[in-house]
């Protein structure tokens, strides 16, 4: 059974940072091509970034510079390293294991 867990989500100034943390397990990590995703109130779910097999990764436009994915497939985890939050990086964090599986969410909240 495929599970994804995250974790690290909280509360946080504008300029601050977080660490966003997915442990995988049912599955094998190492093959898996893995997306964080964010949704706010009434948006749909968007991408964030997405980190490939051989560690390839991509970003929406506004979290370029600000946000690194990476991976540690002997740990079977996914991170999101935020730095630099703005009030606009509000929202619950989802790790997804392309193409159909998702975890439950994170929430990050960032303001003042």
């Amino acid at each position: 059974q495929v599970q994804l867990v995250e974790s690290g989500g909280g509360w946080v100034q504008p300029g601050g940072s977080l660490t966003l943390s997915c442990a995988a397990s049912g599955f094998l990590f190492k093959n898996s091509v893995m997306r964080w995703y964010r949704q706010v109130p009434g948006k749909e779910r968007s991408l964030v970034a997405s980190i490939g097999v051989t560690a390839g990764t991509t970003y929406v436009d506004s979290v370029k510079g600000r946000f690194t994915i990476s991976r540690d497939n002997a740990k079977n985890t996914v991170y999101l390293h935020m730095n630099d939050l703005k009030p606009e990086d509000t929202a619950v964090y989802y790790c997804h294991r392309v193409p159909n599986d998702w975890g439950r969410g994170t929430q990050v909240t960032v303001s003042s």
